[in-house]
C-alpha cells in the first residue's frame, strides 16, 4: 500500500490499559510500514510523541465543543482512525470524513454496564429503550446516557468499523452497524516473554480492578481453592482498596517489561469478568507467556482460550480448576507458538492496512469479515 497520512483520535495518550497499548502498537506498526501518523489526544500522561497534538474535548464523554480542524489542517490526513473517543461531537466530525472506528468495548452501543444487567444477568438483547431502562435506578440519568449512546452509535454506523472479536462484531451488527464495513482485527501480543520463572510464584489478576472485571469473584475462588500461593493484581481501579483489605498485593499499572516479570512469576491467571468481555487481552498475554488461564465463558474469551471454559458465574468451578491447575497445569510450547503467530503485530498491521484500503475505495477481502 502506498504511504498514507493518518490522524488517530484518542481520549488519552497513555499505556494504562489494553486499549491504549493497542493504539501504541498500531502507531508503531504503521510508522514502521512507512506511513505518516499523527495522534490527537485530549489528555497525555506520557512523554509526548512527536506526532501528538493535544485537543481539549477529546477526553470528554459528553458532547463538549472541540477544535479538530486545526490539527487536521496540519496533518492533512487521507484517513481518520478513531479509538477510545466518546464525545459525540468528535465522532460526528470523524464520520463526516473518510474514517475508521475501532470499537474496543460496549460503550458505543450499550448505555449501561457492558451487556451485564443491573440484576446480575448476561444481556443478549440489542440496545433499545425498553430493554435498557431497567438497568438504571435514575430515570433522568437513563434518558441522558441513552441519548449520548444513541448519538455515538449514529456516528459509528457511518464509519468503517474494526473490533476485537467475532462476539463484538455480532453485537455491533445487532446494533445496526453494517457487516459490509465491519472487520474483526484482534489486538497484537507484545514481544515474546521467556516463560514462567522458577520459585514459589503467585496467582495473578491483571487489568482494571472494578466490579465488571469480576475481581470479587476471583478473590472468592482463590480463597476456596485452598492454595497457599498469594493473589497479586497488576492494575488499579475503584476496588483496589477492597482488594488490599483482603490481603491481595496490588502493584498498580505496570509497563511492559515490569508486566513480563509479573507474569514470569505467576502460576495461573484468574479471568472471571461479570460483563461480557470484548476480548480478554490480559488472558491472552498470560497464556502466551506460559501462564495457565482459569476463566469462565464471557464474550470473546472463547476465541483465543483453548478451553475448557467454565460456565459464567461458576465461582466454585473456578476454585476447583485453579486447584487442579496449580497441581501441575502447564501451557504447551506449541500452543504458545500458535498464539504468537496468530496474534502477532505484523498480522494486526496487515489487516488494518487492508481496512484502510477499503475505506479509501478498494474492496475488502470477504474472508476478513466477521464470521457468525
Amino acid at each position: 500500500m502506498a504511504p498514507v497520512r493518518l490522524l488517530h483520535l484518542v481520549d488519552r495518550w497513555t499505556t494504562r490499559g489494553g486499549a491504549y497499548r493497542y493504539l501504541r502498537d498500531v502507531v508503531a506498526g504503521l510508522r514502521g510500514a512507512g506511513h505518516e501518523v499523527y495522534v490527537a489526544a485530549g489528555e497525555c500522561d506520557l512523554t509526548p510523541d512527536p506526532g501528538l497534538r493535544l485537543v481539549r474535548g477529546l477526553e470528554s464523554r459528553v458532547g463538549a465543543a472541540l477544535d479538530l480542524d486545526t490539527v487536521a489542517a496540519e496533518a492533512r490526513p487521507d484517513l481518520v482512525h478513531v479509538h477510545t473517543v466518546l464525545n459525540p461531537a468528535a465522532l460526528e466530525w470523524a464520520a463526516a470524513r473518510t474514517a475508521v472506528m475501532t470499537v474496543q468495548d460496549h460503550r458505543w452501543f450499550c448505555p449501561t454496564r457492558g451487556k451485564w444487567t443491573l440484576d446480575g444477568r448476561v444481556c443478549g438483547e440489542p440496545m433499545a429503550r425498553g430493554t435498557c431502562a431497567p438497568c438504571f435506578d435514575d430515570t433522568a440519568y437513563f434518558h441522558e446516557v441513552y441519548a449520548l449512546t444513541e448519538a455515538r452509535l449514529a456516528a459509528v454506523r457511518r464509519m468503517w468499523v474494526t473490533t476485537l472479536s467475532r462476539y463484538m462484531a455480532r453485537e455491533l451488527e445487532a446494533a445496526g452497524v453494517g457487516s459490509g464495513r465491519l472487520v474483526v482485527i484482534p489486538p497484537a501480543l507484545p514481544a515474546a516473554a521467556s516463560g514462567p520463572a522458577p520459585g514459589i510464584g503467585h496467582v495473578a489478576l491483571m487489568g482494571r480492578l472494578n466490579e465488571a472485571k469480576g475481581v470479587r469473584d476471583a478473590v472468592t475462588a482463590w480463597r476456596r481453592s485452598g492454595t497457599d500461593l498469594p493473589l497479586m493484581a497488576a492494575g488499579t481501579g475503584p476496588l483496589r482498596g477492597w482488594l488490599e483489605s483482603q490481603g491481595v498485593a496490588v502493584t498498580g499499572w505496570l509497563d511492559r517489561p515490569e508486566l513480563a516479570g509479573f507474569l514470569a512469576r505467576a502460576r495461573a491467571l484468574l479471568l472471571t469478568p461479570r460483563w461480557q468481555e470484548p476480548f480478554g487481552m490480559a488472558g491472552l498475554e498470560a497464556l502466551s507467556a506460559g501462564v495457565p488461564v482459569v476463566a469462565w465463558h464471557s464474550g470473546g474469551i472463547a476465541e483465543w482460550h483453548p478451553g475448557p471454559l467454565l460456565a459464567w458465574g461458576d465461582v466454585n468451578g473456578v476454585a476447583a480448576t485453579l486447584r487442579a491447575t496449580l497441581g501441575g497445569g502447564t501451557v504447551p510450547d506449541q500452543l504458545r507458538a500458535g498464539l504468537r503467530e496468530r496474534f502477532g503485530a505484523p498480522a494486526l498491521v496487515a489487516r488494518l492496512l487492508q481496512v484502510y484500503r477499503s475505506a479509501l475505495g478498494a474492496t475488502i477481502d470477504p474472508l476478513e469479515r466477521p464470521r457468525r
